[in-house]
């Protein structure tokens, strides 16, 4: 798991600030035009400027800071993706996300509630997160790792697990021999 640190939002803060306007305005602009448009695409690419070749994110999607999401190539990402990042949100390459997932990197503290608990959330190559799962701040789900529909990832994942439930648990180990790398 990664190290949870704070972020105050008494605290003004105009790089966050701009980056947050940044990505609601353009979020916006890319429900207004046809999904497979190329210029759905190009909004697709200023949003996310670390977005790898024939990745493909499915409309509509939310996100809050687009500048801390990083995808990798031929990543396929279902509609109805939810993806709160005031931490770093790192998918590598070919990962698979379903309808209606969520990352989650941040919470509240529980006592000062303008208080961002913040940790990065990592989704390893070829891992796969079934439709409904929640990924939750800190968590590393690993190589070619499958998450189940309707799952609360609440602690890392290793690499070729199948994991299930609420909260998920590993219910067997996949063969890593079958898997092209």
């Amino acid at each position: 798991m990664f190290e949870f640190r704070e972020v105050d939002l008494r605290k003004p803060n105009q790089a966050r600030s701009e980056e947050g306007r940044r990505t609601q305005h353009l979020i916006f602009q890319m429900g207004q035009v046809l999904p497979n448009s190329e210029e759905y695409s190009q909004l697709l690419h200023e949003l996310f400027t670390d977005l790898g070749e024939h990745a493909r994110i499915n409309p509509p999607f939310y996100c809050n800071l687009a500048n801390n999401i990083h995808i990798g190539k031929n990543t396929v990402i279902m509609p109805y993706f939810k993806c709160m990042s005031a931490g770093q949100v790192v998918i590598e390459d070919d990962v698979r996300i379903a309808l209606n997932v969520s990352l989650i990197t941040n919470n509240h503290d529980l006592y000062e509630r303008d208080i961002l608990t913040v940790a990065d959330v990592y989704i390893k190559k070829g891992a796969w997160i079934g439709a409904n799962a929640t990924v939750l701040p800190g968590v590393t789900v690993g190589k070619y790792a499958v998450i189940g529909a309707n799952s609360l990832v609440n602690r890392d994942v290793p690499d070729y697990a199948v994991a299930v439930g609420n909260p998920a648990r590993v219910i067997r180990m996949l063969d890593p021999q079958k898997f092209k790398d």
